[in-house]
């Protein structure tokens, strides 16, 4: 094995720039090795991940099809920061197949999915506190999110938090936690009241009834 200190460039990518690997986010090629396998020279990427102490070796040849891509450019950064000033989009479905959608698009290497995710899960102060999971899907949307923007505005991590935050407070509105609670106890009242409505209803309205959903 031999290690390149000069600067190399392989499929776009050279050693000492930061790109992005799906599943790790940002990271820098620090050299692009020579290995033999099976008798046969193969060239690696060697990715260092500063955030999470890890070393990654990636075949160059395999670098696009694993989803290795450069930084996004300012104007992609832009418009990520729009993203999260949107309003959530919470589907109503079960938190399990929730969970596993956001952490296929906080793995996806796109920063606009990722966007999307810190979009939903953010809680501002006055809004009803993330579950657990909810907590650990963020803070790993949110990660990513601002490295990958404190690489390219050549800013701290903490700067990047600081700006997606930012963004994150000039969206719609969100409802406080008291808010929350009283259209949770509107909802159930309108509930109860159809409820009640329905169990006081003539049987032969009923019939009726059934026989127009019928036709």
């Amino acid at each position: 094995m031999s290690s390149q200190k000069k600067t190399l460039t392989r499929q776009g990518f050279k050693t000492g720039e930061s790109i992005v690997y799906p599943a790790h986010g940002v990271g820098q090629i620090v050299a692009i090795e020579e290995q033999e396998v099976a008798g046969m020279k193969l060239e690696l990427f060697v990715i260092d991940f500063e955030k999470d102490k890890m070393r990654l070796k990636v075949p160059v040849a395999k670098a696009e099809s694993v989803g290795m891509r450069k930084l996004s450019e300012t104007d992609f950064v832009e418009r990520s920061l729009k993203v999260v000033q949107g309003r959530a989009r919470v589907k109503k479905t079960m938190w399990s197949r929730r969970a596993q959608e956001y952490d296929a698009k906080i793995n996806s290497g796109d920063l606009i999915q990722i966007a999307e995710v810190v979009r939903d899960l953010y809680r501002a102060e006055s809004q009803p506190e993330q579950s657990y999971s909810e907590r650990q899907l963020y803070e790993a949307a949110l990660g990513r999110m601002a490295r990958e923007l404190a690489a390219v505005n050549e800013v701290s991590e903490t700067e990047a938090v600081r700006l997606i935050e930012t963004n994150l407070n000039k969206g719609p509105k969100r409802l406080s936690k008291a808010e929350a609670e009283a259209e949770a106890e509107a909802s159930e009242a309108v509930s109860d009241a159809n409820e009640e409505a329905t169990a006081a209803t003539p049987a032969t309205d009923n019939s009726e009834t059934e026989q127009v959903k019928a036709a």
